[in-house]
């Protein structure tokens, strides 16, 4: 991969990264031109405590004056504190950021694996019983929420059966040792991981079986026929490793999709993660902590977004040639 194609790309996500933060600088500002008036004191503010917060949030002087001090606030991670806890919110982010982690490493692995394997299987089999079957259900599962998966787990799988804990990390109170206390985070991650499993199972799925589509009609496929290799030997080492490249792309944009579901699920789960934090800070008007997760998020997705342009340019040389 030439050095030229690097820079470009890497110099790219920074002008998007650039553009995110100066977004988000005036975004929440438009929400919420007096975030003091919301904030959550148990007595009326002095006009002396008003002052110091103002300034301790940057929201003294003129907008220029404000958004140079946001931005070297934001080349320091210092995002201020949260009106709801009062603590730093980089620290409340560090906190929980692990448990989403968890969540949307093992349901994204999930749904990757089991996604690209239903599309290219019913790609390859097109018009089979399997393909009519599996590509149906996949969309009836992209097409709903995931909140309304959550609650129908949380009510028939949990509640009804109890096999499963209704919400939470792990048990509270409970003295575990070190394998005791894994298996229970494990237990109490099955419901949520599973939600967000089934929520995007058809973005991969759908998205593999039209590459596979696609693949059918070249010529490497009838060249490799006729070196008599076998179809399955024909599909997995010529049809699906051609196919997969436009799903690294998919990957890489859908995690943002799969941050988003997970609001909602950590929501109905009460899941102590970002997502929870996402919508606690929607809840209480906590704009240092909106900011600061929105600015997390983004920063995720065009990472990602970058690593998959990488690897793209990896697997196809065309394109790092072309640009």
């Amino acid at each position: 991969m030439s050095n030229r194609y690097v820079i470009k790309k890497i110099i790219g996500a920074l002008l998007t990264l650039f553009a995110v933060v100066v977004f988000n600088f005036f975004l929440f500002r438009i929400v919420d031109r007096d975030p003091l008036s919301k904030y959550r004191g148990r007595s009326k503010l002095s006009l002396e405590q008003r002052e110091a917060m103002i300034r301790r949030m940057g929201l003294s002087g003129s907008k220029w004056d404000q958004f140079v001090v946001y931005i070297k606030s934001t080349l320091r991670l210092d995002f201020g504190r949260s009106f709801d806890s009062t603590r730093p919110v980089l620290r409340e982010i560090a906190d929980r950021l692990p448990a989403t982690l968890i969540l949307v490493g093992i349901s994204t692995a999930l749904t990757i694996g089991i996604g690209l394997y239903i599309g290219a299987k019913a790609g390859w089999a097109r018009g089979s019983r399997f393909d009519r079957v599996s590509t149906s259900g996949t969309m009836v599962l992209y097409a709903t929420p995931e909140f309304f998966f959550g609650m129908l787990l949380l009510a028939i799988v949990a509640g009804r059966t109890g096999w499963f804990p209704t919400g939470g990390l792990r048990d509270i109170g409970a003295n575990y040792g070190f394998v005791d206390s894994l298996l229970d985070r494990a237990h109490h991650l099955v419901l949520p991981s599973l939600t967000l499993t089934l929520g995007y199972l058809g973005s991969y799925s759908l998205i593999m079986r039209t590459s596979m589509l696609e693949t059918l009609g070249e010529d490497y496929l009838t060249t490799a026929r006729a070196k008599g290799l076998k179809e399955s030997d024909v599909m997995t080492h010529h049809a699906v490793p051609n196919a997969l490249l436009p799903s690294v792309s998919v990957i890489a944009i859908s995690f943002g999709f799969v941050i988003g579901g997970a609001i909602t699920t950590e929501t109905v789960f009460s899941y102590p993660g970002l997502g929870l934090a996402t919508a606690d800070a929607i809840r209480n008007t906590d704009l240092p902590m909106l900011q600061a997760l929105f600015l997390v998020a983004s920063a995720a997705v065009i990472f990602l977004n970058l690593v998959a342009d990488l690897t793209y340019g990896l697997l196809d040389p065309r394109i790092r040639h072309s640009t």
